[in-house]
């Protein structure tokens, strides 16, 4: 695996592995891109794997404005694809990634060739005005204005793991979260959820594959088959065992699940080249 830096503006952080078609990871509101280091693994035999740190989370730089949430996010996803050289990739995201990726599908059908929809959800159009605003305050109030708690991490991981998660992922994801930026986290949470309405799903023309699992309690089965009904051709993979984190901790079964369905895919005509970054380390 190579870490290294995309020269684009804003500049974005990546670890890249393996050769073959172009697949993008793209984490949570919680992550960064150290969350999806089981599946560069996993893909890197097959597939030219990169997991990204939108902008504003990880070793890439903040956002130069206000978020636009859809635009800024599809913005840093085409960045990735245009830098390995390539017309369209696979794209991977779990949570708010997966938001990202279904709406960068949308405002760029031409660069996504598949979906890979995990533990997410269609928006927030059926929340008013009003249960929008609660939806945000209620979650805004962490940290001392400066940074987060020292526990916020922890705390995180803990409420969004099922009961027994491994350790191994409790802490992968928790260092992810304490990492956030506060005033960051604070706008994307914004941004997100008072911007991330009105896609029409049923206008996805790629392949989809939706990923959920029976413990999440974040976005629970139900809303997976919401989404599964609405998208033409989806189809879905539920892990068992798994709460919402279900690439952390049940790696195997979601690589399994991932490449089963990447595997099907169209032959492409392509492959990704080595990439240039400003810095790498193996």
């Amino acid at each position: 695996m190579r870490d290294g830096i995309i020269p684009s503006l804003p500049r974005l952080g990546i670890t890249c592995a393996g050769s073959g078609p172009l697949v993008v990871l793209i984490h949570g509101m919680g992550g960064d891109r150290s969350t999806w280091r089981h599946q560069i693994a996993a893909l890197s035999e097959f597939f030219t794997a990169v997991s990204v740190d939108l902008r504003g989370y990880g070793d890439s730089d903040d956002p130069p404005n206000a978020l636009a949430f859809k635009q800024d996010f599809t913005d840093d996803i085409r960045a990735v694809i245009d830098h390995f050289g390539v017309p369209r990739a696979h794209l991977v995201g779990l949570s708010m990634g997966g938001r990202v990726a279904r709406a960068a599908s949308l405002l760029m059908p031409d660069r996504v060739a598949s979906l890979t929809l995990a533990n997410t959800s269609p928006g927030f159009t059926d929340m008013t005005a009003a249960e929008l605003d609660a939806f945000v305050e209620a979650r805004s109030h962490v940290g001392d204005g400066q940074q987060l708690p020292a526990d916020f991490g922890q705390k995180q991981a803990l409420a969004m793991t099922a009961p027994g998660a491994p350790a191994s992922a409790i802490e992968v994801a928790s260092t992810a979260m304490q990492r956030l930026r506060l005033g960051n986290y604070l706008e994307v949470l914004k941004a997100s959820t008072l911007q991330d309405m009105g896609d029409k799903l049923e206008l996805i023309a790629c392949p989809v594959h939706i990923i959920t699992s029976d413990l999440d309690r974040v976005y629970p089965q139900a809303v997976a088959l919401q989404m599964l009904k609405r998208i033409p051709g989806a189809v879905l993979t539920c892990i068992e065992g798994a709460g919402h984190l279900s690439n952390l901790e049940k790696p195997q079964a979601f690589n399994e699940a991932l490449l089963a369905f990447l595997q099907k895919m169209p032959g492409e005509k392509f492959a990704a080249g080595p990439s240039d970054l400003t810095k790498h380390r193996d």
